[in-house]
């Protein structure tokens, strides 16, 4: 065995045993992953896939179908977030390829006039020459300790968290378009209402000012009859700004100028979405883009923490080149000018004032900032469950007792009709009843539209039928701790 051989392979050895005594002490994660149990405690886990990933087809409206499709396709704000994710995979591509050998070329022709008084004596020294050299080198990393694949699972785990924000983005962009066509469509209708009450109102005022020409009314009545009608053109000329403003809105999130939704009519569904499951597991929120997006940039952080931990061992590289040099270009191809060479090199750090160390620690606070965010991400996501579970309730109490109003006031007004068809009162009273049936119908939209707009809300927050793949999340995710070892 040469001098060489045996002089790397104590190198060799002793690098080994200084790399046992790596120092990682003191240097652990202080974050633990949240566990939520249950998104309510009433009901025993249920697999029920809810809800579907194209759930706004359940409205059964082909211009919101066609609405949403366009803004997936063209909205420009989803474009930045594509374009995201491949910046994640270009890095993940460039962290994997410096886990393969590399081989470099190159070819160098000098013309050059040596020194009489230099390196080379005379009859070289002060004349020219020319420098040829032309040389294959190829180098390579030998991953013993896990450091490049580490860095390539913290590259995957940041392309597979663009990617869930790629989805996230995209639900709530239905959910931004669908809320937005229901506000259309809410402001339509209670403009279509003012637009019967200001007829109501006018034809109010006529028999009004009858009635004074007769003698049968004040002047007072008179003057508070006529104030309706500017107060309902008031607020008619305040819908029809509010309706512009969310056409520009709905055409913007689509991806479109804002005069291309000024036709566009929007209308509320005939009923309310399917019933929400009783049973709400917490495994529903793995179906939210957001939290398996936070998820994958923990695991992410903690591949970053095993490959500052892997920079305290030893680096080992292969090297191998292969060429030609000689003087003059004649020189250059012949036999005896070829030039090559292969070995190995080991780099351990021994001491660098705390700087690996420093790293780590650094690393490691990373990994607690990404657990808190996931935390405060799955908080969030109960939350906004919670209270849409919670607003639905409510409304649907809302809206039962608003029917039961508007069936008293259809009653109310059917009886003043047949009265004023009989001869026992006055038209006034068919449109006081007509008046107050209007009023309540306006609310009654309202309500609706909320109703909708929850659901809406529900929809995103149970993830918008996300649906991603089992995330290969390490066993250490809940809690990690780095220990001397």
């Amino acid at each position: 065995m040469s001098a060489a051989q045996w002089m790397f392979r104590l190198s060799l050895a002793g690098a080994l045993m200084l790399s046992g005594c790596a120092n990682f002490s003191g240097i652990a994660t202080q974050s633990t992953m949240l566990v939520p149990h249950t998104l309510n405690d009433t009901h025993q886990p249920d697999t029920t896939d809810f809800p579907q990933q194209y759930w706004w087809k359940k409205f059964g409206d082909s211009r919101l179908d066609a609405l949403i499709s366009q803004a997936i396709a063209k909205n420009h704000s989803l474009k930045v977030v594509q374009s995201r994710i491949a910046g994640a995979q270009a890095l993940e591509e460039a962290t994997d390829s410096a886990r393969y050998p590399q081989v470099n070329a190159g070819a160098q022709s000098t013309r050059e006039h040596l020194s009489a008084n230099g390196y080379f004596p005379p009859p070289l020294g002060g004349s020219q020459i020319t420098m040829s050299s032309a040389s294959i080198s190829g180098q390579w990393q030998i991953d013993w300790f896990g450091k490049q694949r580490a860095a390539l699972n913290a590259a995957i785990g940041q392309t597979r968290a663009a990617q869930a924000d790629m989805q996230a983005a995209q639900v709530v962009l239905a959910a931004s378009v669908t809320s937005q066509y229901f506000t259309l469509a809410r402001l339509q209708e209670q403009r279509q209402i003012r637009q019967a009450l200001l007829q109501q109102s006018e034809h109010n005022a006529r028999l009004i000012n009858q009635r004074v020409a007769a003698g049968l009314d004040t002047t007072l009545v008179q003057r508070q009859t006529q104030a309706q009608a500017p107060q309902i053109r008031r607020d008619l000329a305040a819908l029809t700004e509010q309706v512009a403003i969310s056409r520009h809105a709905l055409a913007v999130l689509i991806g479109a100028e804002p005069g291309e939704t000024d036709q566009l009519a929007a209308r509320l569904p005939s009923g309310i979405l399917a019933e929400v499951p009783e049973q709400l597991p917490a495994e529903l929120l793995g179906h939210r883009a957001d939290v398996a997006a936070a998820r994958w940039r923990v695991e992410s952080e903690l591949q970053s923490v095993r490959e500052a931990r892997a920079a305290f061992y030893p680096n080992l590289n292969l090297t191998a080149f292969a060429g030609s040099e000689a003087i003059g270009l004649s020189q250059w191809f012949r036999t005896d000018s070829r030039t090559m060479g292969v070995g190995p090199a080991i780099s351990l750090p021994i001491f660098n004032a705390g700087q690996l160390r420093a790293q780590l620690k650094g690393r490691t606070v990373q990994v607690d900032a990404a657990i808190e965010t996931y935390n405060a991400t799955v908080l969030n996501a109960l939350r906004e469950v919670a209270d849409k579970l919670a607003s639905r309730q409510a409304l649907q109490t809302q809206l039962q007792e608003q029917k039961s109003v508007m069936m008293q006031l259809d009653a109310a007004c059917e009886l003043a009709k047949a009265r004023y068809q009989s001869g026992l009162t006055n038209y006034l009273t068919v449109l006081a009843a007509e008046n107050a049936q209007l009023l309540q119908q306006s609310i009654l939209i309202d309500l609706q539209a909320r109703a909708f707009d929850v659901d809406v809300g529900l929809m995103l927050a149970l993830g918008g039928g996300y649906a991603s793949s089992a995330i290969p999340v390490s066993k250490s995710l809940a809690k990690e701790s780095f220990q001397n070892e």
